[in-house]
């Protein structure tokens, strides 16, 4: 017998739509293109040959669409894998959720979620207005801790490594994207591996007023590999996707348009053309 989830576990609108997305399953496709600033969701849509649906609600913004006769939905999260942890459990409801019934669905249903995001790099060979496809990510965040998985092989190494390089006082997690997704872009992104960080200073190595606890991080980061693993770029989102990815089971890639050489303190004189590049190279390619 089926799992019914309560009213507050599982809490929809009156309109029978998740929660925080106010979506309904008819309004999103399987393939879901994901973006942090709500302000990009029409960078991406503004492309689409028909849009059929929108929704705006807080920082959740979705429009579905038609480009060259796939059906895409583009949605904005926000900034940082707490708005991640609700994108991404309210979007698997939506296909794996019998929502009248409250029950899990008999037949599990993988989405295929490509993030499209900014992100400054920590190795000087890396050319700010480059494409980067990240294999594995690195969470510094708490989010995996809440839920009941256990690391395993090269990614607990990796994690295992990184916490002691770095020195942090508690464990990261690490996980790795989806390897088709990966190699739909390998001709052209570069490929890395990312580090998702829970705040834009301190946690990326930034001082402005304030002291910060790990002020040389950025060269930690530049010189720490595990096994064939070097780190090439931070960002805010990208290790929650992947763990929740894995976890629910849908096939997820994030690419980061570099905006910034932190190892050059150089930053990027036209952003929205780097982005729009790889817009244009994700509508053509998911």
């Amino acid at each position: 017998m089926n799992h019914t989830f309560s009213e507050t576990d599982l809490i929809l609108n009156p309109d029978g739509s998740v929660y925080h997305l106010s979506l309904r399953p008819k309004d999103i496709s399987d393939k879901i293109i994901v973006v942090g600033d709500p302000g990009r969701v029409h960078r991406v849509s503004r492309h689409f040959d028909s849009i059929e649906f929108e929704m705006n609600k807080r920082e959740f913004i979705t429009h579905t669409g038609k480009y060259k006769n796939k059906r895409l939905t583009v949605i904005s999260s926000g900034m940082g894998t707490d708005n991640v942890e609700i994108l991404m459990q309210e979007l698997d409801a939506l296909v794996n959720i019998d929502l009248i019934h409250r029950e899990p669905k008999p037949r599990k249903k993988k989405l295929i979620i490509i993030r499209i995001g900014t992100s400054g790099t920590i190795r000087d060979e890396i050319k700010v207005g480059s494409h980067l496809s990240s294999e594995y990510a690195i969470g510094m965040d708490p989010l995996i801790h809440f839920y009941d998985y256990k690391h395993k092989g090269k990614e607990r190494r990796i994690a295992e490594r990184f916490q002691e390089e770095i020195g942090l006082p508690y464990q990261p997690y690490c996980f790795k994207g989806s390897t088709g997704l990966f190699e739909k872009f390998k001709d052209c992104t570069i490929q890395g591996n990312t580090v998702t960080c829970p705040g834009f200073y301190a946690p990326q190595g930034r001082q402005l007023r304030t002291s910060i606890r790990f002020f040389d991080i950025i060269k930690k980061m530049q010189y720490f590999h595990a096994e064939d693993v070097w780190l090439t770029n931070l960002e805010m989102e990208t290790a929650g996707y992947y763990a929740l990815g894995k976890i629910l089971g849908h096939e997820v890639l994030s690419l980061n348009a570099i905006m910034a050489n932190r190892v050059k303190n150089k930053f990027s004189k036209n952003p929205n053309k780097v982005m729009d590049e790889l817009i244009k190279k994700v509508l053509e390619r998911i």
